[in-house]
């Protein structure tokens, strides 16, 4: 029975609380039960910072340590690095071959983001970056593909892309099928999406000593001016936080404290400061043991890197032979 997974994420800083409760819990999750292979997505990063690839070797290593820090399990899941495949460009290519640029023009993410960068992204690579998360993901023919619900368009494309590869060449490729996760949005400090751009994130690798003043820092309701100025729970930016981190059987004390006034946003926070060190500490505590041992470090995604080679090589002999490439 097939129950592999594949997903992969773009090594670009270090990483905040928001991947945490939006990706990594339920990459953690899944690789108890399924066959899982993630990768760290070097190329992808290129596609938004090409002018800055010498930034991407430093961000590896250290997004591998976040993963290991936050609960990814190198015996449980394959952790790899894509540029090590290079079976993935090969594929990326030949698939290239037969995808229609009018497929990929439509991806409104391809607009959306091209209009609000900064950076010039009118580049082939930032265009046919589908066809490349295409081939990362087929090559190891994966029944799911974790994904959220705003992210189904990107996983479609995929799926259109394998149904034109088994029309003109056989039925080879499985149609990877959308492993719908459940994530927790946190918003960043400001009340804005928590973003290392904007300046507003909480990093798992933070010391309590500047996460403490960050928590004081952090946008509530706007409405409670005074402490006598009752507010909404659901209005307070801090409340997310809380409904993670805070003991659920408190959790209505504190909306009823919010609602009548009887209970200070500071008091809020000094909650969450507590919380979060009691959160935080372990995973720091596993971060700086991988950091310690940066050979180790190393060894994980050399390792975890030969073992998708392996797969994705018994891929690409089959693709070989099918469009007759198997010189």
């Amino acid at each position: 029975m097939n129950n592999r997974i594949v997903s992969g994420m773009r090594p670009t800083g270090p990483l905040h609380l928001g991947h945490y409760f939006g990706v990594l819990l339920n990459w953690v999750e899944m690789q108890k039960e399924h066959d899982c292979l993630y990768f760290v997505a070097d190329w992808h990063a290129l596609t938004t910072n090409y002018a800055e690839p010498r930034d991407v070797k430093g961000f590896v290593p250290e997004l591998v340590c976040d993963w290991l820090a936050a609960g990814l399990d190198p015996e449980r899941a394959i952790l790899f690095q894509q540029s090590r495949v290079k079976e993935h460009a090969e594929l990326h290519l030949l698939l290239s071959m037969i995808t229609p640029t009018g497929w990929l023009e439509r991806n409104p993410t391809f607009k959306e983001v091209r209009e609000q960068s900064s950076k010039d992204l009118s580049t082939y690579g930032f265009l046919g970056y589908p066809v490349l998360q295409c081939a990362d993901i087929v090559i190891y023919k994966p029944k799911w593909v974790p994904v959220g619900q705003d992210q189904l368009p990107h996983l479609e494309l995929t799926r259109e892309i394998v149904r034109r590869f088994n029309y003109l060449y056989g039925e080879y490729f499985p149609e990877p099928e959308a492993k719908l996760t459940s994530s927790a949005k946190l918003p960043g400090l400001d009340g804005r999406k928590m973003s290392k751009s904007y300046g507003n994130s909480i990093y798992l690798k933070d010391p309590m000593s500047e996460i403490r003043p960050k928590v004081m820092s952090m946008l509530t309701d706007t409405k409670r001016q005074r402490l006598k100025d009752p507010g909404e729970p659901k209005d307070c930016n801090l409340f997310p936080y809380l409904e993670l981190l805070a003991p659920t059987g408190i959790l209505p004390e504190i909306e009823e404290g919010c609602r009548t006034a009887a209970r200070g946003c500071g008091d809020c926070k000094k909650l969450l400061a507590e919380k979060m060190a009691d959160f935080l500490e372990p995973i720091q505590a596993r971060r700086r043991e991988y950091e310690a041992r940066p050979d180790t470090l190393q060894d994980i995604i050399v390792a975890g890197s030969d073992k998708a080679r392996a797969l994705a090589q018994q891929t690409m002999d089959d693709v070989r032979r099918l469009l007759n490439f198997d010189f």
